[in-house]
């Protein structure tokens, strides 16, 4: 039901201190606002003026925090920054890196939350009138942002639109205007429940008061009419935004949905495409209502682009969820004449899947990755200009021409970080323990080790560092110096047999690799090569986690493919990988 209508045509106003941008017609200068609320005999209509401005769209991280409630939030762990400004009351763009800006979000969002807590301001359930309303804020007094918290706490408890309604009646009643600021948030909620009406009225109220629209409000639009008949409308959004900055994966994602759920299949390739044409990654609920298309629409335009996305997720290391897992599984099987059969396993660390009894992907490089990815580390991280901010080129030098003359090692270990395992054990204690331990399999061991550690101390007893030198080589760097840098150098130089020893998972040097395929093979390499220490109980044992001899990427044999995923049960890091797997096997 619609609740802004033109009534007028008289002059335009400017609202606050911020002017217009440029003047719309005449018979758009002028709204009237209408609510229609439930149990009431008649309808209430409250005049008030408008100022045509423009929202200007910026950085979706700098987003209103409402707008992102109806966003979805990667498993990657990616926040939407909320948007926030000076005078949240109007859409007036402002740089993300003006002075005070990050101070001023931080602000305001917890004075919203701070006052949210503190005064146990809660929705109605059932609408109020405007009388009421103002009884309920009076309760409040000194709280100017009454509105925008009421709605906040609205969109958290998923409260009734004619709830809503009755709220921004009494805003127009009392001030005149609806602000920009309430009306997004409306909208979120509008969006949230799909009350497709109210955001087709929201739409085009904004279209005819405001010529651009920040890209909180664009995403809501986007995700409300996206679902709608109006769909195409959403593609127009989606340019305009382009106008100005990239889309978000979200905003893609949604415009996918939309033309696949009215066949548009060509469109949708081409709309994921061009996502990824820009760098994006899709959001897993996108990839899902594609796999989820396949079963029910048989097109081999498809069914090529679906067997394209699975490549996809094997390319960049990404994984399913349990629900896209279940619909790629739903859609193998529905492909006509296939007999593809899926069942979900573990896979042992000998790398056998016991359904089908394939041999998973070995883990190790191939020696021309070896050699690219060692090229690489030496050249970005080893010999970037990070190294030298922890070290100098003298000792980077000295510590070369050593590994060239003591190398090859077979483990490689960083001292200080397996000294520090145990806080009962004294540090040179426990690294003697676990040295003398791995010196008992017959292998060539390098320590790496700082300075301080020769000068005799409680910590680092001068007779057990002597021990632990009869076992092993050492290398002392200075007590400011990096490890890691001279951990992946002497591990790399020594040969792909080398492995390292330390808990760190070294994700600051894989940053600083240049593009995803090297880092791809670092993390491949680190999971082949990395030992960790598991267990340590002094004197008694000392394990360490077992290094897979698989890789844990979805691979294909033709007739068999094997796709790891997320279990819904289990949260998982970024540097760990998913222990589930689906098999699905071509009988």
């Amino acid at each position: 039901m619609a609740f802004f209508r033109p009534t007028s045509f008289s002059g335009l106003q400017t609202l606050g201190k911020y002017p217009m941008f440029w003047p719309v017609p005449r018979c758009q200068r002028l709204f009237a606002v209408i609510f229609h609320l439930p149990n009431r005999k008649h309808v209430k209509c409250f005049p008030f003026t408008t100022t045509s401005q423009s929202a200007i769209p910026v950085d979706p991280k700098v987003t209103h925090m409402l707008s992102t409630k109806t966003r979805s939030k990667g498993r990657d762990g990616e926040e939407k920054e909320g948007r926030a400004r000076g005078d949240t009351s109007s859409p007036h763009p402002f740089s993300l890196f003006s002075a005070g800006a990050a101070k001023r979000r931080s602000k305001n969002q917890e004075e919203l939350l701070m006052i949210s807590k503190k005064n146990g301001i809660r929705p109605p359930e059932k609408p109020l009138s405007v009388a009421e309303w103002e009884e309920l804020r009076g309760e409040f007094k000194g709280i100017s942002k009454f509105e925008d918290i009421m709605l906040e706490q609205m969109i958290k408890c998923n409260s009734s639109i004619d709830v809503a309604k009755s709220l921004l009646s009494m805003v127009a009643m009392r001030k005149g205007d609806i602000s920009y600021n309430l009306l997004v948030k409306y909208l979120a909620l509008c969006v949230r429940q799909e009350q497709m009406a109210e955001v087709y009225d929201v739409y085009d109220i904004m279209k005819v008061r405001f010529k651009t629209l920040e890209t909180g409000a664009y995403s809501l639009l986007i995700k409300g009419l996206s679902g709608s008949n109006r769909w195409r409308e959403a593609l127009s959004l989606l340019e305009e935004i382009k106008k100005v900055m990239t889309p978000s994966k979200g905003n893609y994602g949604d415009c996918i949905k939309g033309a696949l759920n009215n066949q548009e299949i060509n469109l949708a390739c081409e709309l994921y495409h061009e996502m990824l044409a820009k760098g994006l990654i899709p959001n897993l609920d996108t990839l899902q209502v594609v796999f989820d298309t396949g079963k029910c629409v048989k097109d081999d335009q498809l069914n090529s682009e679906l067997l394209g996305i699975l490549l996809y997720l094997r390319e960049n290391q990404l994984y399913p969820g349990e629900a896209l897992m279940q619909s790629i599984k739903l859609w193998f099987e529905s492909i006509p004449g296939e007999k593809w059969e899926g069942h979900l396993t573990t896979i042992k660390n000998s790398g056998k899947c016991p359904v089908c009894n394939q041999n998973l992907e070995a883990i190790h490089l191939s020696q021309e990755e070896y050699n690219a990815l060692k090229e690489k580390i030496i050249k970005d991280v080893i010999q970037g200009t990070d190294t030298f901010r922890k070290t100098t080129p003298q000792e980077l030098e000295e510590f070369q021409n050593f590994v060239g003359n003591h190398s090859p090692y077979d483990i490689v270990i960083d001292g200080l970080n397996v000294a520090n395992v145990s806080k009962k054990r004294n540090q040179s204690q426990t690294l003697l323990d676990v040295v003398f331990h791995l010196a008992q399999q017959n292998v060539r061991l390098l320590v790496l080790g700082r300075k301080h550690m020769l000068t005799g101390s409680h910590s680092w007893k001068r007779h057990m560092v002597a021990a632990m030198q009869k076992k092993a080589d050492f290398f002392f760097a200075e007590n400011v110096s990096e490890d890691d840098p001279f951990l992946l150098y002497a591990t790399l130089h020594s040969g792909s047999h080398c492995k390292f020893l330390t808990r760190d998972l070294l994700r600051d040097h894989k940053a600083c690799l240049p593009d995803s395929l090297t880092r791809h093979l670092f993390f491949k390499w680190q999971r082949g090569h990395q030992m960790v220490l598991s267990h340590y109980w002094p004197g008694k044992r000392i394990t360490f986690q077992p290094i897979l001899t698989y890789d844990t990427v979805v691979q294909t044999t033709g007739d068999t493919w094997h796709i790891p995923y997320d279990d819904q049960l289990v949260e998982r890091y970024s540097y760990e990988v998913p222990t589930k797997w689906l098999c699905l096997q071509r009988k």
